[in-house]
Parts: C-alpha cells; structure tokens; sequence
C-alpha cells in the first residue's frame, strides 16, 4: 500500500493508477452507451422499427450480466492490467462492427458483443483496491466509479455533436467509430503507465478457478441461491426477445436459450462444487475465513442503487417530456441532471463510508433512497419544474452515494477474491436494471417508482445482518507466508 497522501490532483504513484483507471471506465462507458443518443438518427438511416430499437437497448445490457462474472474471474488470475488493457482493445472490434453495419441483424450481434465492455467496472475496483489503505479506499473507489460512470452522460452530450461535425447520413457511423478508436489506444496508454501493486506488495490470486470460493457449508448454499437470479434474468431477456416481447426470437430460439441457460447453470453449479468441495472434509481454518453473507447483502443494495439508476436513466428524458409538455431536447437535458450527479454523489458516499462506518453510511443512504423515490413518485404536471428536478437530483444523490457505500465495502471481504466478488455485486446492478425496466414496460410510472422504493426498504433491512468490516483480512502467499490487510 502507498502512504504517500490522498492528493487528488497529483499524477504520480498510486494518484495516477486510479486517473488512469477512472478514465479507463469512462471509455468502456462512452462506448457502451455509445448508440444511447445517436438511436433516431441510426433508426432514420438504416429505416429500423421501434421495436428493433427497443431490443438494441436490452441487447446492450444482456451480455453484461454474465460478462462481469467472467472478467472478475480473469482479472483475479491475471491481474487488472492485463484484463483492463485486453477489454479496450477486443471490445473496440464490437464498436468498429457496429460503425459499418448495414442490417439491423448486424446491428443487433454487434450491439450483444458489446455488451461485454460494461464489464470493465469491475477491474479497477480490484486495481484501486490495491493501491489505497482503508482509510481511503471508499473515497479512491468513489471516485474511480463517480468519474468513470460519467462516460454514459459525456455520450449523450458530445457524440450527437460529433456526428453533425462529420455531417452526412453516416456522421453517427463516425461518431461510433471513434470511440471504437478511443478504447483502442487506450489500451496501450494503460498497459504501458500502471502496475497491478504498488512495488514490493503481493498480488494475491484464488487458489482455485473457475468458481467464487467461500469458506462454510451454509455460504456455498446461499451462493448458490444468489446465482440464480442473475439466470432468471437472462431466462426474462430471452423472453422478452421472443414471440411474446418484440418477436426478434422464434419460440423454438427462445426454448433453445432457455435449455442453454439451464445447462450452463449446471455447469456453474457443478464448478462451484469443485472449487469448494473441500467443505464437506477439512474446516478452513478461522483467520482465513469470510461471510459471505456481506456478498450477499451488498448484491441486493446494489441491485436497488446501481439497478434503479440504469433504469431510471432510460425513461426519465421521457417522463420529463410527458410529465412537463417539454420538447425531447430539453428534456434530455433536463433528466441529465440525475447522471451528472454521479461526479459528486459516488465519491461522496465512499468519503462517508471512510468517515463514518461502511453500515452506517449504507443504513443512512438506503433509507433515503427509499425516501427520495417515494418522493418523485409523487411528481405530476401541477409540480413546479425546478421542483420536480431538485427532488429527481436529491433522490439521485441517494443512489449513487449508495453505489459509492456499497463498493467501498467490497473491497474489505476477501482480497485475492475481490474481482468475482465485484463482479457478482457489478451483476446484480444489471440485474436490477432489466427486472426494473421489464417491471416499467408492465406498469404506471407512479408504481414503477413505488416498486423501487419498496426494493430499497428491502435493502435497508438485509443491512442488518451486515457486519462492519473491522480488524485486519489474512491472506497466504504461495510460500504459505501470511500477510494480515488492515480493513479498519
């Protein structure tokens, strides 16, 4: 760990691996959410239906769920560096793909593929991890997540005007291609200026892949039962793509993924076994033990925060419009206001969690995310606009200060498996996402923030079996030394 100070606009040591990680972020989000703004020009010009455009917003976050499980896997084997280098570089090809496509079906494989860079969130989280004390880990996660997350906003608002700039009917294929171009020669900028520790500090790897290890019997059930969310997500994507959704899928494709997904659950399932099976012959010994309870307890709050804001993010420039009679441009920019929080709001729940205790800065946050949607479920047109967007900003301040709590505790659970725990929790926000946006196409606006809300009481009573990281994580190197990590 590096003990020089916490100087946020210095470019040297551990100062510099989380800039260039945040900016590492910021690009795989530019990219992702890199057609977001550009839909009605793309639509016009490839003549697509607004069902077509509909299934590229739910292909965009398919792969991402599965996706940030896999590369919490790798980045835990291989280390950030590599993983985070090798994502901008394979995911640019995706992009590039998308730039040239001249058919929805090859809009559509492009748009899924890319879906694997929402992945990229969960690297620096194990990479900030390893350059930051405690003390000043929630602040550093903040910031890295804050800034990064703040890719999607900064899309929205230069991408329209990058592709006018190039003008023409393929000015947004341009637009598309740079950031393609953009994560590829980040890519080397990252692997070339930053190490996965700070020098003389151990890298320490699972001792076993392929599946989460936890250390109980009754954790490798719960385990288990928090695997099986993130597939019935998938089953409802599936589903949401056939004969009863947007018809993309025949029912006979839509039966073949869902045997798919069943037989990769078993997969999963059995790998999981494997990797733990230990359990049922030898105790693990007690300084090397973690509960995954916590895993299980931050997966749900960040399905409500980071599940909530995704979704929300995609209906409120409509809601504003319909809500205040207000024309799609100013209303964008209107609901922009909710993202733009994220620069302030996500560093600033993990300064709190530094401040004031990782459950207590949660208990306090969820309760008023609760509070904050329970109020916006209470705007109509006889709300004052600046009202209405003062109560949408608080709510939102609410969410990302919870994100921010959230991912400043998962880095104290177990350090050589913090990538899969990132990863895990990084999924349940995608899972939320499309539970929140299926339960937002099935009911009244009013309710679909009632439902939130309620999400968010639910959160705030799991925190209750939540313990307060405290004290010091042993790990073992590969010389069977131990290395205490103070969490406190």
């Amino acid at each position: 760990m590096s003990a020089e100070k916490f100087k946020l606009f210095s470019f040297s040591g551990k100062m510099k691996v989380m800039h260039l990680s945040w900016m590492a972020f910021f690009i795989t989000f530019v990219v992702w959410f890199n057609a977001a703004p550009l839909v009605s020009v793309i639509a016009d010009s490839l003549g697509l239906t607004t069902a077509q455009i509909k299934t590229l917003l739910i292909l965009n976050v398919a792969l991402t769920i599965p996706a940030r499980i896999i590369i919490g896997m790798v980045t835990d084997k291989y280390g950030p560096r590599i993983t985070y280098s090798a994502l901008l570089a394979i995911c640019s090809i995706p992009c590039f793909m998308f730039a040239v496509a001249d058919s929805f079906e090859q809009l559509a494989f492009a748009r899924f593929l890319i879906g694997f860079i929402g992945a990229g969130f969960v690297i620096g989280i194990r990479m900030v991890s390893e350059w930051f004390p405690a003390k000043e880990l929630g602040t550093a996660e903040g910031i890295y997540g804050g800034w990064g997350n703040f890719g999607s906003a900064a899309a929205a608002f230069s991408l329209p005007a990058i592709a006018l700039a190039f003008g023409g009917a393929d000015g947004w294929r341009y637009a598309i291609g740079l950031t393609g171009l953009m994560s590829l020669l980040f890519a080397f900028v990252y692997y070339f200026n930053v190490t996965d520790t700070p020098k003389g500090s151990t890298y320490f790897k699972p001792k076993k892949a392929g599946g989460l290890e936890v250390t109980s019997k009754s954790d490798l059930v719960l385990l288990i039962v928090m695997k099986v969310p993130m597939y019935a997500t998938l089953a409802l994507l599936g589903w949401k793509l056939s004969p009863a959704g947007v018809s993309m899928f025949t029912q006979d494709v839509t039966n073949l993924i869902y045997a798919g997904l069943v037989f990769v659950f078993l997969i999963d399932f059995y790998q999981t076994y494997q990797v733990n099976k230990h359990l049922f012959s030898v105790e693990v010994p007690a300084f090397e033990r973690y509960e995954f309870k916590q895993v299980a307890v931050l997966n749900v709050l960040y399905f409500t925060t980071f599940g909530s804001e995704l979704a929300v993010v995609s209906m409120l420039p409509l809601f504003f419009a319909e809500t205040f009679a207000l024309g799609m441009a100013q209303a964008g920019m209107v609901a922009s206001s909710y993202a733009f929080m994220n620069l302030m709001s996500r560093p600033g729940g993990g300064w709190l969690s530094d401040k004031f205790g990782r459950k207590t800065t949660l208990l306090i946050l969820t309760a008023g995310l609760a509070i904050g949607y329970l109020s916006v479920a209470q705007i109509d047109s006889s709300w004052s606009l600046p009202l209405a967007v003062i109560v949408v900003m608080a709510c939102s301040f609410f969410v990302q200060g919870g994100e921010g709590a959230v991912f400043a505790a998962v880095p104290l659970i177990k350090r050589r498996l913090t990538g899969q725990i990132a990863g895990m929790t990084g999924a349940y926000g995608n899972v939320g996402a499309v539970f929140f946006l299926t339960v937002y196409s099935m009911v009244s606006t009013q309710t679909f923030f009632y439902v939130i809300a309620v999400s968010a009481v639910f959160g705030f009573i799991t925190l209750f079996f939540m313990n307060e990281p405290k004290g010091h994580i042993a790990e073992v190197n590969e010389d069977g030394e131990v290395t205490l990590i103070s969490v406190s």
